[in-house]
């Protein structure tokens, strides 16, 4: 959220924490299999990938997807127990972005948000219940969704959705429900998704080329990047148009 730096990756304050943290297993996302807490050999004395600029062309796709939502610096300040609390805190941040966003359309969020923030800043964050945490705060999202979206057809109700590869050129999706719906390869160019519900769908490989996603709600920077897209895709302001994207058209 453009007020709310601290829940964007800030990889120049990090130790490089994702880089070690987690596990990496040899796919399309990763070129390598690498277990969790073991440093990745691309990651240099400083903390730094030296691979950074290519990592796509190195086959580490899932390395430019994933985001932290501002949790790797946080904890890089913290001292030994980060390793351990990345996982936990990344989650509690990603819950503080989707009540920051959806603050704007429900203002009786800010308690749901001071709570989070309090938990975020528990000593022993592997003492937090996260599940507990993410099922409160989901029935407050999918109340704002409602909202937001009002009552729409059944052929807009497409929750957890199997769209793997789906043809939607041009498809009429404003305020459709795509929670959680796998859209993996699926053709959405020029297709209207003003106001969808994209929490937890899977936009890997996605061709959003000419799509209109103004004012998605919950789409997160980690989903956009996963995606494909051109210079005529029209994004929220929340989330910004990556590098890889071609300048012309998929």
């Amino acid at each position: 959220m453009p007020n709310r730096t601290d829940l964007q990756a800030d990889c120049g304050s990090c130790f490089g924490l994702c880089c070690v943290v987690l596990t990496f297993a040899r796919s399309a996302d990763f070129a390598i299999d690498k277990p969790a807490g073991e440093p990745c050999p691309n990651l240099s004395d400083d903390h730094r990938c030296t691979i950074h600029s290519q990592l796509r062309s190195k086959g580490f796709p899932g390395c430019t997807v994933y985001d932290c939502f501002g949790a790797g610096q946080e904890l890089s300040k913290r001292g030994p127990e980060m390793f351990a609390a990345l996982p936990i805190l990344r989650q509690l941040h990603e819950l503080l972005w989707y009540l920051t966003e959806a603050l704007e359309y429900n203002k009786d969020l800010q308690p749901a948000i001071d709570r989070v923030e309090a938990v975020s800043r528990t000593a022993d964050l592997t003492t937090v219940d996260v599940a507990a945490e993410r099922a409160v705060v989901n029935e407050l999202l999918l109340r704002t969704s409602q909202l937001v979206r009002g009552k729409q057809p059944k052929k807009k109700e497409r929750r957890g959705a199997d769209l793997i590869g789906a043809r939607l050129h041009q498809a009429d999706l404003a305020k459709a429900n795509l929670r959680g719906a796998y859209l993996i390869g699926a053709d959405l160019t020029g297709a209207d998704l003003r106001q969808a519900d994209l929490i937890g769908a899977d936009l890997r490989d996605a061709d959003l080329s000419g799509a209109d996603l103004r004012g998605a709600l919950f789409l997160t920077q980690s989903q956009i990047n996963a995606a494909r897209g051109d210079h005529t895709t029209r994004l929220p302001k929340a989330v910004t148009r990556p590098s890889h994207w071609s300048a012309t058209g998929a």
